[in-house]
């Protein structure tokens, strides 16, 4: 069907919203074709995409298709099945949920609802706690407020991996162009759907709780400054630093559940522009540390006060700094398990990998998606060959404790400020720490670049550079060596002029460069946005030469991309 077909399809459905009706009428034709030139897909977390009218869009129709095509897809099991169901602050998110709880009725198909936002790392933490069959979370995590998302979960709380999305995908396709409509559902699939709260929260916080390495720390002359960026995350932080005792200060203006992010330039703990509001609480009160989480409450960002002003900190030093600190506490305290290991991504840096190793932990690497992480700490958990200690993405996510299978910023906040009042307790910061492991371990400088090429045709650009890069494999980078290749998506490797296979990592877009100084880049698409990203691990003797490095790597990048 092309995109004019589809488009009429819509624009003389007799049902269709009367909203989504307007917006058809007043589309020209580039707002058609991208609306239109595909369906809305599930990338590496759920299905995410702008709101609106068209099959290439998130609305009422697109998600009622998703809900039954996964409502089928868990009906293939026998007996009764149930679903959990959360969502979060965005525009239609509510509308989205009970949408989906409806559809789920009328499938025969038991879901315990949320009456109001939750985080994301609950929905899992719900799923999981009563024993359902699967779940959905109605978000768009980071992503502007044009946007809203679809997440999809299995029986262990974890977002689907892809041999398990092809199942919902084909009963997507089974169900044709057709619209499907609002379900009329009898008294008896009525009494299907259920309303879950506070009694869920009470036992997700004092699990959360248990994650505390040093409880007993002294909280005095140490003070928090939080954002939740108008997200999820306000009730969870707030229970979890009112019941430890921690001296916080709110950002009022970001606490109020706003779908359209009034109060902040970018609702992104990634984005430098995130923190604008928080700094000047910060800077006002004195604090030790600013934390901002997203609007989904799964990632998490910190600003650290350094000397008058504060320093950002990226995912990778984060992670590598809570690294440090827990792992030297569990061996501390007698705490770390036999045959532990921890989980990152493909594009995380490697000084977490290096630091664990100093502790003995082994580190397996996943592609990114923090489904790759839940499904490994699953299939661990069954085996008992391994024992989780932390799992983190360089993209701000980390996991202390597995009682969920995702993404965790509510558990990040609590262990971070920890981890913060515990270093200030022996005169550092935890900029200081990170220096201290520079000094140890060589420095790193982590950074991401990207380019936003939307539409049908920014999807076909990004194609035909892909593909560019396949067929002229660079020699050297930014003046260094290229010294291994690794190409995800066929599977090679090619080292030292030898090739070989890549094996245990499902097919992925990813192209991975090492050089011969330990710095390595990777490129792909993202999973989430119409983005190709960029990602430097850069290794150099002090700041200033990873500095210098980062600008000849920009510039060899640039130059093979064009």
């Amino acid at each position: 069907m092309s995109v004019q077909e589809k488009y009429l399809k819509w624009l003389n459905h007799p049902f269709m919203d009367e909203d989504l009706k307007q917006e058809l009428e007043n589309m020209n034709e580039t707002q058609k074709k991208d609306a239109f030139y595909k369906d809305a897909e599930f990338g590496t977390a759920g299905m995410r995409n702008v709101l609106g009218a068209g099959t290439n869009r998130l609305n009422v129709y697109t998600v009622r298709k998703a809900t039954v095509g996964f409502g089928n897809y868990l009906n293939r099991k026998d007996g009764e099945v149930s679903v959990a169901i959360a969502y979060d602050n965005r525009y239609k998110s509510t509308e989205f949920a009970m949408e989906s709880a409806r559809i789920f009725a009328s499938l025969g198909i038991k879901s315990y609802v949320y009456k109001t936002l939750r985080t994301t790392p609950q929905l899992s933490f719900t799923v999981r706690h009563l024993k359902c069959d699967g779940g959905i979370m109605i978000t768009a995590s980071h992503n502007p407020k044009e946007y809203n998302g679809y997440k999809v979960y299995d029986k262990n709380g974890c977002q689907l991996i892809p041999e398990l999305i092809e199942g919902v995908i084909e009963e997507i396709g089974k169900l044709g162009p057709d619209f499907i409509e609002a379900p009329k559902l009898t008294p008896e699939q009525e009494k299907l759907i259920n309303y879950v709260g506070k009694e869920i929260d009470e036992i997700y916080i004092n699990e959360v709780l248990k994650i505390q390495l040093n409880p007993d720390l002294p909280k005095d002359n140490f003070k928090v400054v939080y954002t939740p960026q108008h997200g999820t995350s306000l009730m969870p932080v707030k229970a979890l630093f009112e019941t430890v005792g921690y001296d916080t200060v709110y950002v009022e203006e970001q606490c109020t559940f706003d779908p359209a992010f009034s109060n902040t330039l970018v609702p992104n703990p990634e984005d430098p522009e995130a923190y604008i509001l928080a700094l000047e609480y910060a800077r006002r009160v004195d604090a030790d540390i600013v934390l901002a989480t997203d609007p989904d409450g799964d990632r998490l960002g910190v600003a650290v006060k350094d000397g008058k002003d504060y320093t950002l900190m990226t995912g990778n030093q984060t992670g590598s700094v809570l690294i440090e600190y827990i792992f030297s506490q569990r061996r501390e305290k007698g705490l770390m398990p036999e045959n532990p290991v921890m989980f990152n991504t493909v594009v995380t840096s490697d000084l977490g990998e290096i630091i664990a190793k100093e502790y003995g932990v082994e580190t397996e690497k996943t592609l990114t998606g923090f489904k790759y992480i839940g499904d490994k700490i699953e299939g661990y958990k069954i085996s008992k060959e391994k024992n989780f200690v932390f799992g983190y993405e360089e993209s701000y996510g980390y996991l202390v404790k597995e009682i969920v299978r995702d993404k965790d910023a509510n558990q990040s906040c609590l262990m971070l400020a920890e981890c913060a009042n515990y270093y200030k307790k022996k005169g550092l910061t935890l900029l200081d720490v990170l220096k201290q492991l520079y000094e140890k371990y060589g420095t790193y400088l982590e950074t991401i670049q990207s380019i936003t090429l939307t539409g049908a045709d920014g999807a076909a650009k990004l194609q035909q550079l892909l593909a560019n890069l396949r067929a002229n494999v660079p020699t050297e980078l930014g003046g260094y060596k290229v010294v291994k290749y690794q190409d995800f998506r066929t599977a090679k490797c090619i080292e030292n002029g030898v090739e070989t296979n890549i094996v245990g990592f499902d097919r992925s877009d990813v192209l991975k460069y090492f050089m011969e100084d330990g710095s390595w880049i990777a490129i792909r698409p993202s999973g989430t946005e119409p983005k190709c990203k960029y990602y430097y691990c850069i290794k150099g003797e002090n700041q200033e030469d990873v500095e210098n490095k980062k600008e000849k790597y920009f510039k060899s990048i640039e130059e093979i991309t064009k």
